[in-house]
């Protein structure tokens, strides 16, 4: 019976971002477990190589959200994954890089989020994961807008899960830490500030995208039952340690 918990056969999922890292794993995970996945990206080639059919989305265009839902008459699952990061001070911000962190981290999500909410309530609910971050909560310089958006997200999902539980929709977030994705490239080219990143953690390593597909699968399936309005931290213990430095030798 609880291995049943697990099982998506006969559920239609909606993964947005599916072209590449978190997505793509995602949804070939959701699609492992029984569901039809329809991957939608800006990359359509990169999507059409996952799931049981491919379209295309520019999430900050909310004329091609709409597009992308066309013909949709069963909605379960909808994971939204995109995101951006210009590593910058705000000091050194444009107003032109604001607005495309803006756009893609928290207006896209809302348009793709809304458009599907019609479809889910004529379903008679669904599940809606957000891909937060760690960066929610702790913030280093240069990640000051982004951070600000995966806030903005965590406050959308409970916002979201208050106003849509009467429809048997459950919305929550995964807050992941440092995963090995195109997103992350530019740290992981960066031999130093690679280690850096590992030994932040408890594990002491990357996460690869493959480990965020558990906490997905939990929260989208009859085993997140009575889960919504929540983040999962998936950061291998980054957000658990206070930053504090740990000498070699302890005073005595």
């Amino acid at each position: 019976m609880y291995k049943e918990l697990f099982d998506l056969t006969g559920r239609k999922a909606v993964v947005v971002g599916a072209a590449s890292g978190i997505g793509r794993a995602i949804a070939e995970g959701l699609k492992e477990f029984g569901a039809y996945v329809i991957a939608a990206d800006i990359n359509l080639e990169g999507a059409k190589e996952v799931g049981d059919e491919a379209r295309y989305v520019d999430i900050t265009a909310l004329e091609s959200v709409k597009k992308m839902y066309e013909g949709i008459d069963k909605l379960d699952i909808l994971v939204v994954t995109p995101g951006i990061n210009v590593r910058k001070k705000i000091i050194d911000y444009t107003y032109e890089d604001f607005n495309k962190v803006v756009s893609v981290n928290m207006v896209g999500h809302f348009y793709v989020v809304k458009e599907a909410i019609p479809l889910m309530i004529k379903n008679g609910g669904g599940s809606i994961v957000l891909i937060s971050s760690i960066r929610a909560v702790v913030v280093e310089p240069g990640q000051g807008p982004y951070s600000m958006t995966k806030a903005a997200l965590v406050q959308l999902v409970k916002a979201l899960a208050v106003e849509l539980a009467e429809y048997n929709i459950r919305v929550n977030a995964l807050a992941p830490g440092v995963v090995d994705t195109p997103l992350t490239a530019q740290i992981k080219r960066n031999p130093k500030w690679y280690r850096a990143y590992a030994e932040k953690t408890a594990l002491k390593r990357w996460a690869k995208p493959e480990e965020m597909v558990g906490p997905v699968l939990l929260l989208v399936s009859d085993a997140g039952s009575y889960i919504t309005g929540t983040v999962i931290f998936a950061d291998g213990g980054w957000t658990a340690i206070d930053g504090r430095f740990d000498p070699f030798e302890q005073p005595k």
